[in-house]
């Protein structure tokens, strides 16, 4: 079933983009709370007309978040878990919110439901995928550390 997402969705996407969702998902939690409609024929010549109009805006918009996409890996991210004593291996596990708190201490604010982590478990390095834009989206590495 395709979806046009009214709003920004945590792990689908971003405000008038079209996504292909399971049937149940979409009739009963999408279309009822307003965060999406069905992507009808008119449906979609509508939503094409209107981000025809909002081109220019988008535009503006890109910019910034490739100037963003540029810094972020430029950026020496270091996350603090606890872990046994002489061991790798971590207590838990590193959450997205660890990481945002971490760009945002370096300037930069980033919205955690657009960040994809790793299943992180052991000290070590990993990439995590930021999305800043429905068209940018950028790898950035980050280091494990005990605490």
């Amino acid at each position: 079933m395709d979806i046009i997402l009214q709003e920004n969705v945590e792990k689908l996407g971003f405000k008038n983009e079209i996504v292909s969702v399971k049937n149940g998902y979409g009739r009963n939690f999408l279309i009822p709370k307003g965060l999406g409609i069905l992507a009808t024929e008119s449906a979609v010549k509508v939503l094409n007309e209107n981000l025809k109009q909002q081109a220019k805006k988008e535009e503006t918009e890109i910019t910034k978040a490739n100037k963003i996409a540029e810094a972020l890996p430029k950026l020496e991210i270091i996350l603090k878990g606890k872990v046994a004593d002489g061991g790798t291996k971590l207590f838990g596990s590193i959450k997205t919110v660890q990481f945002t708190d971490a760009l945002q201490a370096l300037g930069h604010t980033i919205d955690a439901s657009f960040v994809k982590l790793p299943k992180v478990k052991e000290l070590g390095k990993y990439e995590a995928e930021v999305r800043l834009h429905r068209m940018v989206s950028v790898n950035v590495a980050y280091t494990v550390i005990a605490e």
